[in-house]
């Protein structure tokens, strides 16, 4: 089989996951970060630099790619990999959330969803095949079902319904994708914050088999306690023998809880887009460096990080770079910051496997300043 997830240990401490997802390009272990590539490019960094800092599969846009250049270019480029020089594993979102963020610009109506570029204005329409066939032209390993991802906050009866029109357009992707030997289809479950939607769209979307699933509808706006809520119902709801990805989380307390929780993948652009505004994330927190007293401090980023940017360069030469607007500001920051989440997750699967998750969250938290009695299970 092209795709296949086991399950190798699970922490006796915390009940997190250890696995190995199979893919045409490349074994995933879990659980992973996936840096954001969302334009056919990890912003700032090269592929080569993705793999100096051991990425093992990025993330790019449906709707983006969609508008420019097109997936029929990238089909005659020879699929989003060659086109983008990355021979590793790529996930590929269906665009809707993009789609539903666009506001007044959209209609969602049963067949799909009618909108308005936000480049040039011209009118546009995908539907749940239309997802399917542009992700099937740029080639990707796993590929998004087309789903409504519901704001929040939202009435009950609105996000039933929403819900209910993404298991029917699920199973309209499920019949449209036709490349199902080297792409893998993932559902997406929705529900907002009810717990007994949840319940309903877990069971819909399961029932109709796919090699994964995908939380979609958290970190949209609600608290963080309450999206820990969410999980703590919906993640046992889930297959324990296929990988469940848990869409735009990537703030290093939401990973470690996550995982806690029962997730295997995640991604989001906050560490690449918080770099570009001159912020990294560091063992002992966030590091603002266009901050004044910064100026005059010639220590790494991080004392206990051996990334390239840590190990060459100051606070002080990195805050001089932001505050000119220089391009490599933006890309030793970024650099870092995805090193940083990678290392995390390194270390996440190494204390599963000693049986010591808690104990290591317990560990970080302290040093990075979260309050874990506000996560605590």
């Amino acid at each position: 089989m092209s795709f296949e997830f086991e399950l190798i240990k699970t922490c006796k401490q915390s009940g997190a996951r250890l696995g190995r997802f199979h893919t045409p390009h490349g074994v995933i272990e879990t659980p992973i970060f996936m840096p954001v590539g969302t334009k056919a490019t990890v912003k700032a960094m090269l592929p080569e630099e993705l793999k100096e800092i051991k990425a093992q599969i990025i993330l790019s846009n449906t709707y983006h790619l969609f508008l420019r250049p097109g997936n029929e270019l990238i089909k005659k480029a020879g699929g989003l990999h060659k086109f983008m020089n990355w021979d590793g594993p790529i996930l590929t979102d269906s665009g809707g959330f993009q789609v539903f963020s666009l506001g007044p610009l959209r209609k969602i109506t049963e067949e799909g969803v009618h909108f308005r570029s936000h480049i040039d204005g011209s009118k546009l329409f995908i539907s749940p095949e239309i997802a399917v066939e542009i992700q099937n032209d740029l080639g990707s390993d796993i590929m998004m079902a087309f789903d409504e991802c519901a704001p929040y906050p939202a009435d009950e009866e609105y996000v039933k319904n929403s819900l209910e029109r993404t298991t029917r357009w699920a199973k309209r992707c499920k019949e449209a994708h036709k490349n199902t030997e080297n792409q893998a289809l993932f559902g997406i479950i929705q529900g907002g914050m009810y717990e007994e939607l949840r319940r309903q769209s877990a069971k819909e979307i399961t029932d109709l088999d796919f090699p994964g699933y995908a939380i979609g509808g958290l970190s949209v706006g609600e608290s963080k306690k309450l999206m820990y809520e969410v999980l703590n119902y919906t993640t046992p709801l889930m297959p324990e023998n296929k990988p469940r990805y848990l869409m735009g989380v990537g703030s290093p307390d939401d990973l470690i809880e996550g995982v806690i929780r029962g997730v295997d993948m995640f991604d989001c652009v906050l560490p690449t887009r918080i770099a570009r505004n001159g912020t990294a994330m560091t063992s002992r927190g966030q590091v603002v460096i266009k901050n004044a007293k910064h100026r005059e401090d010639f220590t790494p980023l991080d004392p206990e990080c051996d990334c390239y940017t840590c190990r060459n360069y100051t606070k002080a030469y990195l805050r001089h770079l932001f505050k000119e607007n220089e391009i490599l500001s933006a890309r030793l920051l970024t650099y870092h910051n995805l090193h940083f989440l990678l290392k995390l997750m390194e270390d996440v699967r190494e204390s599963i496997l000693n049986d010591r998750l808690l104990d290591f969250r317990k560990e970080f938290f302290s040093k990075y300043g979260y309050d874990e009695k506000l996560n605590l299970l």
